[in-house]
């Protein structure tokens, strides 16, 4: 199993095409996200993926008819996971639970807990009290009962994750930065070794790959670190 999703972060179609062609064949899926789907829409998330698994992260959040309206519009891609905010509640999950069943090929809804840019202070600005660890499982155990197939999450939330509800949820890990990379705007991060010796599914790497001299180089050497 290939662990590693490749972040395609960049808004411009071409760009994309070459990062996906150079890493995908060291990666389990490669990750489209709001940006570059707002810029280039469905036509070119066909053009970008190039036949590879795709995880397209969106993060859809509104009332439950309209994110199962998005999900039902969105399964024609045949993207293989797709994203929504557990904050949305229990009906709004389960809708897009249910939608993504309507289609020939069912994408994994896997449910956003808590963002890893925010961290305990940016938690407490938005009313959460209580601090990332207790909000990440509050809203994986909302999202899991109502239908979600996995959580999108902080690597220093997957020991209580899998603690809590064992190795059926698929547990996507981004905030992840090899030893030496810079952070960034990330709040809570692990190398790619500790994450999957964790316990996650998936990693997500973005910029320490696509910000790297040699993309290529860097996903394999990620890849290789985690085999």
């Amino acid at each position: 199993m290939k662990r590693l999703i490749a972040a395609i972060d960049t808004p411009e179609l071409d760009r994309a095409q070459e990062l996906v062609r150079g890493v995908a064949p060291h990666c389990g899926l490669v990750k489209l996200g709001l940006e570059f789907f707002l810029r280039h829409g469905p036509a070119g998330f066909t053009q970008a993926a190039q036949g590879n698994p795709v995880f397209l992260d969106l993060k859809l959040h509104d009332i439950p008819n309209t994110v199962a309206g998005a999900v039902r519009s969105l399964l024609p891609l045949g993207a293989d996971m797709l994203t929504i905010h557990a904050g949305g509640g229990a009906k709004m999950i389960e809708a897009a639970a249910k939608a993504a069943s309507e289609g020939a090929k069912r994408p994994k809804i896997l449910a956003v807990t808590v963002l890893t840019s925010l961290d305990t202070e940016a938690l407490a600005a938005t009313g959460v009290s209580g601090g990332p660890a207790q909000q990440v499982l509050r809203l994986a155990r909302l999202a899991l009962e109502n239908g979600a197939d996995g959580l999108v999450c902080s690597a220093h939330e997957i020991s209580r994750l899998r603690d809590a509800f064992g190795e059926k949820p698929v547990l996507v890990v981004p905030g992840i930065r090899p030893k030496g990379a810079e952070i960034g705007d990330q709040a809570r991060v692990m190398t790619p070794e500790e994450a999957v010796s964790a316990g996650a599914d998936y990693i997500v790497v973005g910029r320490p790959i696509t910000g790297a001299v040699d993309p290529v180089a860097a996903a394999a050497a990620i890849a290789a670190s985690i085999a």
